[in-house]
């Protein structure tokens, strides 16, 4: 369970939530009461396939990863949300509940919301409705794109795009991540994970150690990889502009 945090509802801190930053001042306004500034700790387990949503939740400078989880226990990423949106779409799609699983993958903060008063102010119709699906359908995009991914380019472009898509949600440069868990995410050998990496930082574009990753050549990175990252970027910016 999310620790609640020392600070309150405030515009200034909800503003670093683009779908909350995004609200007007009076719809703003009525939410913060119900809103709960939220601790959200490495590993925290959000949702579980097939159970309800009885929150939604909003991220700050946390990630959290969206996995598909098979029969045989593995699991693939299909999307990760970030301060960019909003975790729990289901509640206001109409399904309460999803086939994924919704974990934090970098521990950080956030808000959350009660899911009837979430639903309550999206049947409103107001601005929060218009935000909510148009990420929604952004984050749709993600799923798609890494779906192709996946099938289509190597393991050294879907590493690159797994990353930039990280460093596009939090500030600062730097992931900690064990490629163990990069190779769990992306379904995977941790071989595989071992040999891009070692590559990746030969030639001067990353540093990894003990399971931090820092990026040194964004633009080489992106240079590197695979369309996905920038049609997947370009879509969030055409549907969620700043």
């Amino acid at each position: 369970m999310p620790v609640l945090a020392n600070a309150p509802s405030t515009k200034a801190t909800t503003r670093s939530n683009r779908i909350l930053g995004a609200l007007p001042e009076n719809e703003l306004a009525r939410l913060l009461p119900h809103l709960e500034y939220v601790e959200m700790p490495l590993g925290w387990v959000i949702c579980e396939p097939g159970i309800q949503f009885e929150w939604g939740y909003f991220p700050i400078n946390s990630i959290v990863s969206l996995l598909y989880m098979m029969e045989n226990g593995t699991a693939a990423e299909i999307a990760i949300t970030g301060n960019d949106g909003m975790v729990g779409i289901s509640l206001f799609m109409g399904g309460e509940s999803t086939t994924s699983r919704a974990i934090v993958q970098h521990a950080g903060h956030g808000y959350r919301l009660r899911a009837k008063t979430l639903k309550s102010e999206f049947a409103l119709g107001e601005h929060l409705q218009y935000l909510a699906l148009r990420y929604a359908q952004a984050l749709l995009t993600q799923m798609a794109q890494t779906t192709v991914c996946n099938r289509h380019h190597a393991l050294e472009q879907q590493f690159c795009r797994w990353l930039l898509l990280r460093l596009d949600r939090l500030q600062g440069n730097q992931l900690l991540m064990t490629q163990e868990q990069i190779a769990n995410i992306l379904g995977v050998r941790r071989e595989g994970i071992t040999e891009v990496a070692g590559r990746l930082q030969q030639q001067g574009l990353i540093r990894y150690s003990r399971g931090r990753i820092t990026v040194v050549d964004r633009q080489a990175l992106q240079q590197r990889g695979c369309e996905c990252h920038a049609v997947v970027r370009s879509e969030y910016a055409r549907l969620c502009p700043d």
